[in-house]
C-alpha cells in the first residue's frame, strides 16, 4: 500500500490552476477529488499516473515509501477507453502486450469472471451494455494488480442504478488499494471516499464525510445531508467563477 502526497502550485502551460495545493492521500484508502470543471482534477490524476501533458507542478509529488510511482499506477479513464475491435480478453490483456510481456489469459478470464463477464471472453465491446463496458474496463485495471488506481469519472456515462452497482463493485474489488477518484458527482464521492477534497484556485479543502465505512448507503439521512451540503459548495464555487 502506498500513500501519495502532492504539494505546490499546479500550472497548465502559463496559467496557474491551483495555488498552494496540499494533498496527503493515505495508503490503502479511497481519496476523492471534486471541483468545478477545469480546476485541475483530471490533471492531477494524469500526473499521478505518469501521463504526459502541458502541465507542471512547482512543488513535490512523493510517495510514503519513497519509491517512484512509475509502474505502480493503473488508470481507468472516462468511458473506459475499451478497444472496440478487440475481444474482451484481448482488451483486458492489452497492458501486457504493450509492455511486450506474455499475457496471462487465465488471470484475465478470472478477472472477467469477478466483474460478472464470465463466458463472454470472445465478444467485443460494442456488443455490451454500458454497465458491461465499465465492468470490462474495471477488469483491465484489476489484471494489472497495481497498488495505486486512478479512477477519472469512471461511471459518469452510466444510468443511476447501474452507477450505484458499479460503485459497490469497485469498492469491493479495489479494497486495500490506494484509489484516487476524480468525480463531479457529490453522491459518488460521499459513498466511496475515506477522504475527500474540494479543489479551488486557492488549494484543496478537506470535506467532512458521514461516519461509517464506504461504500455508504445512498439513502441514509447522513448521506443525503452531506450530498446537499457538497452540492451547495459546488454551486457557490461555480457561481464565483462566473462572476469573478
Amino acid at each position: 500500500m502506498t500513500a501519495i502526497s502532492l504539494h505546490g502550485d499546479l500550472w497548465m502551460q502559463d496559467a496557474a490552476l491551483i495555488r498552494d495545493l496540499a494533498l496527503d492521500m493515505p495508503a490503502g484508502r479511497w481519496s476523492s477529488l471534486l471541483g468545478i470543471s477545469g480546476i485541475g482534477k483530471s490533471t492531477i490524476g494524469r500526473m499521478i499516473a505518469g501521463l504526459p501533458g502541458p502541465y507542471r507542478l512547482d512543488g513535490s509529488l512523493t510517495t510514503g515509501d519513497g519509491q517512484p510511482l512509475a509502474g505502480r499506477v493503473a488508470m481507468l479513464a472516462q468511458e473506459g477507453q475499451n478497444l472496440p475491435w478487440a475481444s474482451l480478453i484481448d482488451n483486458v490483456t492489452i497492458g501486457a502486450r504493450l509492455r511486450g510481456a506474455r499475457p496471462d489469459r487465465d488471470r484475465a478470464r478470472e478477472m472477467l469472471a469477478q466483474v460478472g463477464l464470465a463466458g463472454m471472453e470472445d465478444r467485443h465491446p460494442p456488443t455490451l451494455s454500458g454497465g458491461q463496458r465499465q465492468r470490462l474496463a474495471l477488469a483491465r485495471v484489476l489484471v494489472e494488480d497495481c497498488p495505486i488506481v486512478v479512477l477519472d469519472e469512471p461511471f459518469s456515462a452510466l444510468d443511476t442504478m447501474t452507477r450505484l452497482e458499479m460503485q459497490d463493485l469497485a469498492a469491493k474489488l479495489l479494497q486495500g488499494r490506494s484509489v484516487i477518484l476524480i468525480t463531479h458527482d457529490p453522491l459518488e464521492a460521499i459513498r466511496l471516499s475515506d477522504h475527500a477534497w474540494l479543489l479551488g484556485l486557492d488549494g484543496a479543502h478537506a470535506l467532512d464525510l458521514p461516519q461509517g465505512a464506504p461504500p455508504r448507503a445512498f439513502d441514509t439521512p447522513q448521506t443525503l445531508a452531506a450530498q446537499a451540503g457538497l452540492l451547495a459548495r459546488l454551486h457557490r464555487a461555480e457561481g464565483n467563477r462566473c462572476t469573478g
